[in-house]
């Protein structure tokens, strides 16, 4: 099957998780935005497109179905392309993780528009560095020493038991995009999470990613996605 992933083209966004995924297993896959542009989601948005109606990128079109939410989507493409153990508990367990690597990522994005989405960010400039620093203090530790504690449970290698699946995957995303939107907290945090750290190395060093990684698919962090780069929200 070749699927059609839907997102937005210019960022990493939450796509980038579904992305990598399709990107690992090698699977036949369509950046449809990427290609056509962003209207090309308007049809499926507005719902004049047969299938279940998204809210709002990312979203696959797979033969006649239509997923959205990148948990969801991960959660469909996991089994079918062996990112994911076949076992029932294994299988939400994933997801149990996927979700909460949903609940960091939401909280990156309100560290830069605290107030509102429909808000830019100078407008809601003093307010952005108080939800930034009590993020990198509080937050950015209680996460990745949950993460952390994931993998020291496992084989401390892998999120889920002993071999290689999309949350690894989604980990390697989540520590990549935190070095680049706060360098100088990840930096002090780093001799706390060190298996986190290696995942994210090993993750990089996976042929389908590296080449990936290296190639002009991947576009580069920037401050229009989720994870942004403030110097004054990174003031450690």
């Amino acid at each position: 099957m070749r699927y059609k992933l839907y997102y937005w083209s210019g960022i990493q966004g939450r796509g980038e998780f579904v992305r990598l995924a399709l990107e690992d297993a090698g699977a036949d896959y369509d950046d449809v935005a990427r290609e056509q542009g962003d209207q090309a989601m308007m049809p499926f948005l507005h719902g004049k497109h047969p299938g279940a109606l998204p809210f709002a990128p990312p979203f696959l079109s797979a033969g006649k179905q239509v997923i959205a939410q990148a948990a969801n989507i991960l959660a469909y493409l996991g089994p079918r392309h062996g990112l994911v153990p076949a076992s029932e508990s294994a299988q939400r367990y994933a997801m149990q993780l996927q979700q909460t690597v949903t609940d960091i990522v939401a909280e990156v994005h309100d560290t830069h528009h605290p107030i509102s989405g429909d808000l830019y960010y100078e407008q809601q400039r003093s307010e952005a560095r108080k939800r930034s620093n009590a993020f990198c203090e509080a937050r950015i530790p209680k996460f990745l020493g949950y993460f952390e504690q994931v993998l020291d449970r496992g084989d401390g290698r892998h999120a889920i038991g002993r071999r290689h699946s999309y949350v690894d995957l989604s980990l390697f995303q989540l520590m990549s995009g935190l070095d680049y939107a706060f360098p100088n907290a990840m930096k002090a945090i780093r001799r706390r999470t060190t298996k986190l750290s290696a995942l994210q190395d090993r993750v990089a060093e996976r042929p389908n990613i590296a080449a990936y990684l290296a190639s002009d698919r991947r576009i580069a962090f920037n401050e229009d996605g989720i994870f942004r780069h403030y110097p004054e929200l990174d003031e450690r």
